[in-house]
């Protein structure tokens, strides 16, 4: 089915399904009694009934006078027999680990289910009512009083509906629903941050068709995944699904997407009434980096009926191809982690304190003010405990996580996670505010700014996955998967033909850009993200993700080897996000020289800018700052298109091939100026740093020889790639 993953499996003989057996003579073992699971849902209203009531979720306090449409807790509870756990979902934009512990607490001195047994979180709503300080806003304490005993209810009527239950599972992709909505700045657009300091080289919506940015700054997640469960005799008890949209964005106070999720599904599933009523839940999946809109196409017309409709009909055709078990084995395990929180130095807490004085009693207003009480804030509570939580149901694996996460974290998790399908709930259990990876703490921007929003030391997100994995092998009882990497018929075709290196370029973290060919790993310099989409095509993509690349941003790819000879050839994939008319040079692909050599004496290949008329947007090579001299090729190059390039030095002869054309793009003769002996390869920049690449690269291969013009079509052929803009 379109965008169908099976993940459907049985559980099987691995998990124990029902088997009842007997067997003759002496010692035969009594039937076993058969194995139940008990469902339970409910949903209760938690809709303030005071108003007007703060709303968070801005950088200032807002205030809302009026209810759109109500806002709910929604709770499964789950029994094998053996253990019983709770999930629920919360019409809320966060709360505090204190408030969701206390609701805990309340639930489970009347339902019994002990309070590790239970996952609670938010939908991440930006129009409820506030329960939790955030920024510029204030809780509103009137609707956290109110509000811990109505969930607490939630959890207790689920657990009285609990009924012999049978359960399935399924995830199909929805890339036209989810997207990053975290942009690279052009390096001359750069923006300031609250703290005054021009660091802002990634922010959050950038708007359509930005000419100040050079495009996403990491991937989506975009599958939508759901939990089913139903009587034995197939009527539908709950849904649970996850989904990373962020939010849509609807007046206050509203549910938005979350409150509209289950009844859209259900008039899809047929559901008209039925008591215990049918309960749709919609979790936020890890989307702290990503939001419904495509900033890379003109501005949509805003219609949440039908982006609310348009997700239920594809949770429709999920949930119909599912597979029913009934029995399968629970497991639910928790663990706390103490981080340390970005604590201002002595600088700029003083500025803070100048300035949270001269504020007095009045709510913070402008950015400045508003980071300012942040970092009062982090001085004096330096270090966070969060509550991370994994669930395994049959072979289904859930993580729970107290902060916002961005999407390739949670394509790691899903990627090495031991239970397949996994998928990750988003503020859970507390809110402790956004996880960038390490890489992305360098390109700075508000998702990365110190405050209780974004404050976790810059390693944060690493222990955090670490300690989820773990968590996953405990309740699957065995061991995570590795990343790979995996191959494609492109692939092979490149080691067929026996690279020196092989740079493949799909890393999700670290600093290693790994060698296929197994003998020069590079080095990931400060300044490129990992895991955008790269070049499609049959023979590229491999897997439910498709082919992904890495993007630069001010840094390089940096790889020491002896001397390659006069003859040499690199081959890869290239995608340029800067204008061609920004600067003297658009950027530069490859280089070889040594690092940091003003002078430049090396090979330098790149693509044209405004330094001559006749090198704009062409693809050029340079051989440095002392003689100067340069070729430059026929072809313009498209801004933001996936090109195949082969390059071939042989000698003082420098050859271009472009999109497996067998005939050059460029051909011409310059002198050899790179050093003798051990040099360094860099990628996507300049060996002295000057003008890098705005934009991506995909499996570079490098070789000691001149590929001919009918290996390079080969290859290229192999890869039956859309050159095409992404």
């Amino acid at each position: 089915m379109r965008h169908m993953h099976s993940y459907l499996r049985s559980v099987g003989l691995a998990f124990g399904m029902v088997v009842a057996f007997t067997t003759g003579g002496p010692g035969a073992r009594a039937e076993q009694p058969p194995r139940i699971l008990r469902a339970g849902a409910a949903a209760v209203d938690i809709t303030p009934t005071k108003l007007p009531v703060i709303v968070c979720g801005s950088f200032r306090e807002r205030t809302a006078n009026r209810v759109h449409d109500r806002l709910m807790s929604r709770a499964l509870v789950l029994d094998d027999g053996r253990m019983r756990l709770a999930i629920v979902i919360v019409d809320i934009l966060m709360m505090p680990r204190e408030r969701i512990d206390d609701i805990k607490r309340r639930a489970s001195s009347v339902t019994g289910i002990p309070v590790d047994r239970m996952l609670i979180a938010a939908t991440h709503t930006h129009s409820a009512a506030s329960a939790m300080a955030c920024l510029g806003s204030r809780a509103d304490e009137a609707y956290c009083q109110f509000l811990p005993s109505r969930v607490a209810k939630s959890i207790e009527l689920a657990a009285e509906n609990l009924v012999p239950a049978r359960i399935g599972w399924g995830v199909i992709s929805a890339p036209q629903y989810n997207h990053c909505r975290r942009w690279i700045f052009r390096p001359d657009r750069m923006a300031t941050d609250p703290f005054g300091q021009r660091t802002v080289r990634a922010h959050m919506h950038p708007g359509y068709q930005s000419p100040n940015h050079i495009g996403p700054a990491g991937p989506a997640d975009t599958d939508l995944s759901l939990l089913a469960v139903q009587t034995r005799d197939g009527r539908p008890l709950a849904v649970l699904a996850n989904f990373a949209f962020h939010y849509y964005g609807s007046p206050a106070v509203s549910a938005d997407v979350c409150g509209r999720f289950g009844d859209a599904l259900a008039a899809k599933i047929g559901i008209k009434s039925s008591q215990p009523a049918f309960v749709g839940m919609l979790s936020q999946g890890t989307s702290g980096d990503s939001m419904w809109m495509d900033y890379s196409q003109p501005a949509p017309k805003r219609d949440i009926a039908a982006y609310t409709n348009g997700l239920a009909e594809l949770a429709d055709e999920a949930y119909g191809s599912i597979s029913y078990h009934d029995w399968v084995p629970l497991a639910m395990a928790e663990t706390t982690l103490t981080l340390r929180r970005r604590v201002p130095d002595k600088e700029r807490l003083s500025w803070a304190r100048q300035i949270v004085q001269k504020v007095g009693d009045r709510l913070p207003q402008t950015l400045p003010e508003i980071y300012a009480f942040e970092q009062i804030y982090l001085h004096e509570k330096p270090k966070v405990e969060l509550k991370l939580q994994a669930v395994r149901i049959g072979d289904l694996g859930i993580t729970a996580i107290p902060n916002e996460v961005y999407g390739i974290t949670g394509l790691k998790l899903k990627a090495q996670s031991p239970l397949q399908p996994t998928f990750n709930i988003e503020l859970a259990n507390g809110a402790q505010g956004y996880i960038p990876p390490p890489e992305q703490h360098v390109l700075g921007g508000y998702t990365t700014w110190p405050a209780r929003t974004a404050g976790l030391e810059v390693q944060a997100e690493p222990r955090i996955v670490e300690a989820l994995l773990k968590l996953l092998e405990q309740v699957a009882d065995r061991p995570r998967r590795p990343l790979v990497d995996p191959p494609s018929a492109y692939s092979r075709a490149v080691l067929a033909s026996k690279p020196l290196a092989y740079w493949r370029l799909g890393e999700m973290e670290g600093q290693r850009a790994r060698d296929a060919a197994g003998r020069h790993d590079g080095q990931y310099e400060p300044g490129v993200v990992f895991y955008l989409p790269g070049p499609d095509g049959p023979g590229l993509s491999t897997g439910p993700r498709g082919n992904r690349a890495v993007q630069f941003a001010g840094g390089r790819v940096k790889a020491t080897m002896k001397d390659l000879g006069p003859t040499y050839s690199v081959e890869f994939w290239f995608w340029n996000g800067l204008p061609v008319d920004a600067r003297a040079v658009t950027g530069y692909l490859f280089s070889i020289g040594r690092d940091g050599d003003r002078q430049a004496a090396g090979d330098h290949w790149g693509i044209g800018g405004t330094e001559r008329a006749e090198l704009t947007g062409k693809l050029i090579f340079f051989n440095g700052n002392r003689l100067k001299q340069v070729l430059a090729g026929r072809t313009s190059i498209p801004l933001r298109t996936w090109n195949h390039v082969v390059l071939v030095r042989d000698g003082k002869k420098v050859t271009i091939y472009l999109n497996g054309q067998t005939q050059p793009d460029l051909s011409g003769e310059v002198e050899v100026t790179r050093p003798a002996g051990q040099v360094s390869v860099f990628l996507g920049g300049r060996c002295d740093g000057l003008f890098g690449l705005e934009g991506r690269l995909d499996e570079v291969a490098l070789y000691d020889r001149a590929l001919a013009p009918a290996e390079v079509a080969a290859h290229f052929k192999t890869a039956r790639a859309h050159v095409i803009s992404k």
